[in-house]
């Protein structure tokens, strides 16, 4: 089932009752999803709120589709969260930015640090070169070379997060 665009504000951090709100669920819920899905970790300030970043928002909105829309189990939704980060799938969020102007295009190519990359829009100048070439890239070794950037963004994703939490 397509996930319905949920416009995310550019902030850095989020409460609680600003994620439920845009999740459309109760803290409760958010609080219990926190300890089935170790990929769902917001920070603690030192009042011990909690703090949720993008990300985290971004991992709720997937936690719901999977539960709600696409009738997962906690277990099935949680393999399959494991599967899709391995596989390095881009979850899909609405920036403000894009849902008020969707026209504007990109002017600098994107890199593995651009929080929009995804996989498929990887394209290198040697690309259309290597269409013409004798030699074009296989679909094997493009599939390795898909692997790799996953990879890379998992890795990326990794050290994003703050020391002690790796799995």
């Amino acid at each position: 089932m397509a996930q319905s665009a949920t416009v995310i504000p550019e902030k850095i951090y989020f409460k609680i009752g600003e994620v439920c709100e845009l999740v459309g669920v109760q803290p409760h819920v958010l609080r219990y999803w926190e300890t089935e899905f170790p990929m769902l970790s917001p920070q603690k300030n030192r009042s011990g709120q909690r703090s949720y970043r993008r990300r985290d928002v971004e991992m709720a909105l997937r936690i719901k589709e999977l539960l709600y829309d696409e009738m997962f189990t906690t277990a099935g939704a949680k393999k399959k969260l494991v599967s899709e980060s391995r596989e390095g799938v881009k979850l899909k969020v609405v920036h403000p930015e894009s849902a008020t102007n969707h026209a504007h295009s990109r002017a600098v190519e994107p890199s593995l640090f651009d929080e929009d990359l995804e996989l498929d829009e990887i394209e290198t100048d040697n690309d259309h070169d290597l269409a013409s070439s004798a030699e074009p890239i296989s679909s094997d070794k493009r599939q390795t070379i898909l692997n790799v950037a996953a990879q890379l963004l998992e890795i990326r994703e990794m050290l994003r997060r703050p020391p002690g939490t790796y799995d």
